[in-house]
C-alpha cells in the first residue's frame, strides 16, 4: 500500500515547548520508530508542517536589521531542509542498514491572484501574550490572530495548484526509497504576468492541502494526517465535546472547523477521499500506526460508516 503521512509542525514542536533543536529531535525520535515499522510494510512518503519553525526563522531574520529580512519562500525552503534533515537522520537510525531515505526540496505553484493573499490565516511562529504581540506588530508590521489564550502571527496561505518535481519522487519510490517531500506545504512559487518564469511568493502553503494534492498525484491509498490532538472533535471546547471516530465527506461538510488549524486538515482529508483515495485518517502523532490500521483517530471514507447518523449541525472542530 502507498501511504502519505503528514506530520504536523505543532506536533513535531509541541505547544508550549521551547523552540529548540533538541526538543524537535526528541519529538521526531519518538515517531521515527513507528514510521520505520510502517515503511517495512508500505511504500511511504512523508510530509511535514513548519508553522513554529518558519516563524522562528522569520524572527531571526527580522533581528538582523538593518539588513533586509529574508522573504517567506526562502525561509520556507530553509525550514524544509532543516526539518527534513532531522526526520531523515532519526528515521535512518531506526531503519535497517541500507534502507534509503531522501529529502527533497519541493516547489509548489500557487495562483498569485488567490484571495488568500488579502486574508492571512496561516499561524506561524510562537504564541505571544497580547502586549508582546502588539509590540512585535508595531516593529515588524506583522498581523496576528488569536491562538488559544494568546496570539500568533498569521500569513497568507494560498491553495496549492500544482506540485513541481513529481518525477524524482516517483523515481525514488520505485527504487524502494522513503521520500520526505513538500515540507511545510512546499516552497510557494507563482508564474509571472507573461506565464513563463516562476518566482517565490510571500506565503506559507497549508501542508495538509498540499499533502492531499501530493497523495492524489502519486496515487496513494491512504493519507494520514498526524497532529497534536487524538481526533477530530465535534462541539470542540464545549461541555459536550466528543471525538468523531468515523465520517464521510458529506457529514464533515455539515460541520464548521477552525480556519488555520483543524479546518484545513478536514478539508484535505475530504479532498483526498473525494478524488478517489481509499481512506484518510486524522489523529495523534503518537498513534501513526493505529491511524493507518484504522483503529485510532478519525477515519474518513467515501462509504457511510456504520452508526454514523448523529446530527452534526453547528459542530466545531478541534485545534490541529
Amino acid at each position: 500500500m502507498k501511504v502519505v503521512v503528514a506530520l504536523g509542525g505543532n506536533a513535531l514542536l509541541r505547544r508550549g515547548q521551547v523552540l529548540s533543536a533538541q526538543n524537535q529531535v526528541e519529538n521526531i525520535r519518538r515517531v521515527a520508530a513507528q514510521l520505520a515499522r510502517v515503511a517495512a510494510q508500505h511504500t511511504l512518503v512523508l510530509t511535514h508542517g513548519n508553522g513554529p519553525q518558519v516563524g522562528l526563522l522569520a524572527l531571526q531574520s527580522a533581528a538582523a536589521a538593518p539588513l533586509p529580512a529574508y522573504p517567506m519562500d526562502v525561509l520556507g525552503a530553509e525550514s524544509e531542509g532543516m526539518i527534513g534533515y532531522l526526520l531523515e537522520q532519526e528515521l535512518t537510525n531506526a531503519l535497517p542498514a541500507g534502507r534509503a531515505v531522501a529529502t527533497l526540496l519541493t516547489r509548489v505553484e500557487v495562483d498569485p491572484d488567490d484571495p488568500a493573499f488579502a486574508e492571512p490565516t496561516k499561524p506561524i511562529g510562537p504564541v505571544y501574550a497580547r502586549e508582546e504581540a502588539e509590540r512585535v506588530s508595531a516593529g515588524c508590521g506583522w498581523r496576528f490572530a488569536p491562538d488559544g489564550a494568546g496570539l500568533r502571527r498569521v500569513v497568507a496561505s494560498p491553495r496549492p495548484r500544482r506540485i513541481l518535481g513529481l518525477d524524482p519522487i516517483r523515481w525514488l519510490l520505485e527504487r524502494g526509497a522513503i521520500v520526505i517531500a513538500a515540507g511545510g506545504g512546499g516552497i510557494p512559487v507563482a508564474r509571472g504576468a507573461d506565464g513563463a518564469g516562476l518566482h517565490g511568493v510571500e506565503a506559507v502553503i497549508d501542508k495538509d492541502l498540499c499533502s492531499a494534492l501530493l497523495a492524489q498525484a502519486l496515487g496513494a491509498d491512504c493519507l494520514v494526517i498526524a497532529t497534536d490532538v487524538d481526533a477530530v472533535y465535534l462541539d470542540w471546547k464545549r461541555p459536550g465535546q466528543r471525538p468523531l471516530a468515523a465520517a464521510t465527506p458529506r457529514r464533515l461538510a455539515a460541520c464548521a472547523f477552525a480556519a488555520g488549524s483543524m479546518g484545513p486538515k478536514v478539508q484535505a482529508a475530504v479532498q483526498f477521499v473525494e478524488a478517489g483515495g481509499r481512506r484518510a485518517a486524522i489523529g495523534s502523532l503518537d498513534q501513526v500506526e493505529a491511524l493507518l490500521a484504522g483503529t485510532a483517530g478519525t477515519q474518513i471514507t467515501a462509504d457511510q460508516p456504520a452508526g454514523d447518523t448523529a446530527d452534526a449541525e453547528g459542530a466545531e472542530g478541534g485545534q490541529g
